[in-house]
């Protein structure tokens, strides 16, 4: 496993801890959440999800007969974990630095 979380994941794994998704709600939440500043594409998105499925950090979910619904795993949870506490520390290397304002987050 990289030290660092890629983009995308970053942001799949995010959407995936709040609940499963099926890729379409994956893609819209993501754009969602990230204000538009990330876009998957659908091609995109499944080889991420297809990756993401193959290292262990999201498992399938069940859902409907239409569509594949997709969980975070505990790796994946322990992972994302891992990258929201080492992104936090750099908020605060850069609050440290006056890179940031002190309210913003």
């Amino acid at each position: 496993m990289p030290e660092t979380l890629k983009t995308g994941d970053f942001h799949i794994l995010l959407v995936l801890a709040e609940g499963p998704r099926h890729g379409y709600g994956i893609m819209k939440e993501v754009e969602r959440e990230s204000k538009g500043e990330v876009r998957l594409e659908i091609g995109s998105l499944y080889r991420l999800l297809a990756r993401l499925l193959d290292t262990g950090l999201i498992e399938e979910a069940e859902g409907d007969e239409r569509r594949r619904f997709y969980r975070i795993s505990r790796l994946g949870l322990r992972v994302l974990k891992s990258e929201a506490t080492r992104l936090a520390e750099l908020v605060e290397t850069f609050r440290s630095r006056k890179l940031l304002p002190e309210g913003d987050g």
